[in-house]
């Protein structure tokens, strides 16, 4: 669910045949508890019919702007009136040039002039229209104005063609409009964040590594940004697609984690090592599939680097961020760590809990105690875990 349920958002449907995305972004929203409006121009509906918004949104779809439903026969108003946001999802070449030069011939576009809440837009277009010199002169206008510009895409379009100008996909919008409603907690900050497991080679085919998903620590980037930072995230080897608004670094290792890490810490106000770091290396692994015989198979292992411990010696280090996954004694272990590590903040929780879920709960260390986040979707807990961070920063740069 959204931390903020029953969020009204206003959802502008124009003419495109990305408007089929529209209804799926519609259906993210409401699960996720908001309250959806959509509100379509008239040749959104020989795209997808009203019928379809109305019963996925669960409210009146609104074509007209003499629509006789509305007691003042004013829903260019009362629509946006309450609302947290207005996106417009696909806008056309034709409404974004209307928008741009404050047009108003249609019940949505005289609902945008009118409205008193931010306002995002998705362009959906051929290539050659979103190139067009026109277009961009509204785009830059547009943005000049104050609007959001969610896209387009590259890729294949429905007129045949490839290149820029399609819509974003409905996850992708969904999570940028969650984004733009979030306070900017961390606005101006730099946010450096290891996520995922590392491999340590054994052979050409074998390796060791644990089971850590990423999942949390791609929960905290895209809370992070959603926070207004600007967000650097130092991945090992996961499935997940890279977070909204992160710079993804690659690796595999714990020795090429560290390099990644050491490569960008020095521009970094908040390190957070989310990262399931595995403890030992193979000192001499071998380059060929080593063969299944009888015999025991014996390894020499040597520890590697602490990135966290590093990170948090350096002459002016970041806010250091640690996680502590415990199997007992969850408290007392996390505590000690912290404390050996001089960190400002551990997460602490148990990995019976913890790994591969998609929910976590936590408890968050630091010198006024203990914060206990109960258990929740990984992203309300990273978002809670953002805001806590923000509202340490102040003081632990007094310090």
């Amino acid at each position: 669910m959204s931390p903020n349920p029953k969020k009204k958002i206003v959802l502008g449907v124009s003419g495109g045949v990305a408007a089929y995305k529209s209804a799926e972004l519609t259906r993210l929203l409401v699960k996720a508890g908001y309250d959806v409006h959509v509100v379509m121009t008239e040749a959104a509906t020989h795209f997808v019919g009203p019928v379809t918004f109305q019963a996925l949104s669960g409210n009146l779809v609104y074509t007209d702007q003499w629509d006789p439903r509305r007691p003042n026969n004013m829903p260019h108003i009362d629509l946006t009136r309450g609302a947290a946001a207005v996106l417009v999802a696909p806008a056309s070449a034709d409404l974004l040039a209307k928008l741009a030069n404050g047009l108003c011939d249609d019940l949505l576009t005289t609902l945008l002039a009118a409205r008193d809440c931010p306002l995002l837009v998705a362009p959906a277009m051929n290539r050659q229209m979103w190139e067009n010199p026109p277009n961009q002169r509204n785009i830059a206008q547009l943005k000049a104005d104050g609007v959001a510009i969610l896209g387009p895409g590259h890729g294949e379009q429905a007129c045949g063609e490839v290149g820029d100008g399609r819509m974003l996909e409905a996850e992708q919008l969904f999570e940028l409009l969650e984004a733009a409603l979030q306070p900017k907690a961390l606005s101006g900050q730099r946010v450096l964040i290891t996520a995922g497991p590392t491999f340590e080679r054994i052979d050409a085919v074998r390796g060791i590594t644990n089971v850590s998903s990423g999942k949390m620590g791609y929960a905290i980037a895209r809370a992070a940004y959603e926070a207004g930072a600007e967000v650097v995230l130092v991945s090992g080897e996961t499935s997940l697609p890279t977070p909204i608004g992160a710079r993804r670094i690659n690796v595999k290792s714990a020795q090429q984690m560290l390099a990644a890490v050491e490569a960008e810490v020095a521009r970094t106000d908040i390190f957070i090592g989310v990262a399931a770091v595995a403890d030992y290396y193979v000192l001499n692994p071998s380059e060929q599939k080593i063969k299944k015989d009888a015999h025991i198979l014996t390894l020499e292992l040597a520890p590697n680097p602490d990135i966290l411990a590093g990170v948090s010696a350096r002459e002016q280090p970041p806010f250091c961020v640690g996680f502590a996954a415990e199997s007992e004694n969850l408290l007392e272990y996390a505590e000690a760590k912290r404390q050996r590590k001089k960190l400002p903040l551990l997460v602490a929780n148990l990995v019976q809990t913890a790994f591969g879920a998609d929910t976590n709960e936590v408890v968050l260390l630091d010198d006024h105690g203990e914060t206990r986040l109960h258990s929740a979707p990984k992203i309300e807990i990273a978002r809670k875990l953002v805001a806590h961070i923000a509202r340490l920063l102040p003081e632990y740069r007094r310090d």
